[in-house]
C-alpha cells in the first residue's frame, strides 16, 4: 500500500511536518510495511517556506533585514531541494507578528526587508522565486521590495521618496534602470488567494488596513496614496494595476510585484503542489491523507485539503481529510473531491487540552481509519 500524507499545519499547534509525522505513526500501527510519502503542505501563507523546504529537502537561510518599522529583524527564506528555487514569505520580514500592537502603523510600514530577502536569494543563482503574501504589516504597494532591489522612486524634485505607504503620495517618477538585473532571469510566482483590487471599498487599505492599525482617516489617506501610485505605474511602466484582481493583496504588494518584477499571480496551493511535484508523488498511490487545523465550509476556498484533493482526483486516488476540528459547512467538501472527513477530538475538551493531546489523538484517529481500511483490504 502506498499512502501520500499531504497536510497543512494545525495552526498554533503542529507544523505541517509534525502533522504528517503523527499521521504516519498512526498508519504504521496497522500497516507496518506501507510506503508512506510525507509531503508537508501549505497554501502560500505562513508556513509555506518550512513546508516546501521540508518536502524538497532544501534549506532555510536566516539573515538580519529591515523590519516593517525599520528596526532590524531576523528574517528567513528557503532554497528548495532543486537548488534553483527560492521561496519567500512576506510575513518573514514584513509581517504583523514582527510589530508590537502599539507600534502598528501601515502609513510608515515598509516591505523593504522582503526585498532584502529576495536580493540575498539572487546570490544563490536561483531561477524561480515563489513569494507568499499572507500576513503583511505593510500597505506600500510592494514599493519597499522594489526599493531594496534598486528601483528608484522619485518625487517631483528628483529625490527618492521615503519608505512607507503614505509616501507614495509624493511619487512622481519610477526609474527602473538600477533594478537588480539578475531578476530578469528569474521566474517570479506570487501566491495570491484573494481577488481584491488595489483601491476602493474592496481594496488593500479598506479591507486589510484596519487589522494593520489603520484608523478610518488613515484608510482614506492610504487609499489615495495607492491610487496615485497606480497612476504613476501606468504612466511610467505601462502596466495598469488599479483594478487587477489580487493587486490589493498584502497591502498592494500583489500589484507592485507584477509591475516591478513581472510576477505572475497564482493560487497559493497550486504553487505549493507544483513545487513539491505532487502529481509525480501521486502515481501509484492507494490513498491520500490531508488536513488542516479547522476544516469547514471555508476550506473549499483555496485551502490545502481541497487543493490536494483536486490533484489526487486526476489520478483517481481517494482522499481522506483529518482536522483538529470539523466546523460548520464541512460537508460541502465532499463536492470538492474529499471522500471522508474526520476530527481528532474524542470528547468535549478545552482548547488547551485539545492542543496538548492532539499528537496522540491524531495518531489514534489515523489508526482507526487504517483498521477500517484493513477490513476491506483483506477481502
Amino acid at each position: 500500500m502506498k499512502i501520500v500524507v499531504a497536510p497543512d499545519s494545525f495552526k498554533g499547534n503542529m507544523t505541517a511536518y509534525e502533522v504528517a509525522y503523527h499521521v504516519e505513526k498512526g498508519i504504521k500501527r496497522v500497516f507496518k510495511d506501507a510506503e508512506v510519502v510525507i509531503l508537508p503542505m501549505a497554501d502560500g501563507g505562513e508556513g509555506t517556506v518550512e513546508a516546501l523546504v521540508k518536502a524538497t529537502r532544501g534549506q532555510i537561510i536566516s539573515l538580519d533585514v529591515m523590519g516593517p518599522q525599520r528596526d532590524k529583524v531576523k528574517g528567513f527564506y528557503g532554497i528548495l531541494g532543486d537548488g534553483k528555487t527560492a521561496v519567500v514569505e512576506i510575513a518573514a520580514a514584513s509581517g504583523l507578528p514582527l510589530v508590537s500592537e502599539d507600534r502598528l502603523n501601515p502609513e510608515t510600514a515598509t516591505s523593504y526587508g522582503t526585498g532584502e530577502l529576495i536580493r540575498d536569494a539572487l546570490n544563490h543563482g536561483i531561477k524561480k522565486l515563489i513569494i507568499g503574501l499572507g500576513g503583511s504589516a505593510t500597505n506600500d504597494g510592494g514599493a519597499g521590495i522594489a526599493q531594496a532591489l534598486g528601483v528608484k522612486l522619485m518625487d517631483e524634485k528628483g529625490n527618492a521618496i521615503d519608505l512607507g505607504g503614505i509616501n507614495l503620495k509624493n511619487l512622481h517618477h519610477i526609474d527602473m534602470s538600477e533594478l537588480d538585473k539578475r531578476i530578469n532571469d528569474v521566474e517570479v510566482l506570487v501566491a495570491c488567494d484573494v481577488d481584491n483590487p488595489l483601491c476602493g471599498p474592496r481594496g488593500a487599505s479598506a479591507v486589510y488596513g484596519p487589522q494593520k492599525g489603520a484608523t478610518p482617516e488613515m484608510v482614506i489617506r492610504l487609499d489615495e496614496a495607492l491610487a496615485h501610485f497606480a497612476d504613476v505605474v501606468k504612466k511610467d511602466l505601462g502596466i495598469d494595476i488599479m483594478n487587477m484582481p489580487g493587486a490589493g493583496a498584502a497591502g498592494g504588494a500583489g500589484g507592485g510585484l507584477v509591475a516591478f518584477l513581472g510576477a505572475c499571480l497564482q493560487p497559493g496551493i497550486k504553487l505549493v503542489c507544483d513545487a513539491v511535484n505532487l502529481d509525480e508523488q501521486l502515481k501509484g498511490a492507494d490513498l491520500v491523507i490531508t488536513g488542516e487545523g479547522k476544516i469547514d465550509g471555508q476550506t473549499a476556498h483555496g485551502k490545502t485539503p481541497v487543493g490536494v484533493a483536486s490533484y489526487a482526483k486526476r489520478h483517481g486516488v481517494p482522499v481522506f481529510a483529518i482536522g483538529g476540528m470539523l466546523g460548520e459547512g464541512y460537508e460541502v467538501l465532499h463536492d470538492y473531491g474529499i471522500d471522508a472527513l474526520f476530527d481528532i477530538n474524542p470528547r468535549t475538551m478545552t482548547l488547551s487540552e485539545s492542543i496538548k493531546e492532539s499528537p496522540e489523538n491524531l495518531e489514534k484517529v489515523t489508526e482507526e481509519i487504517m483498521r477500517a481500511i484493513a477490513c476491506f483490504w483483506k477481502m
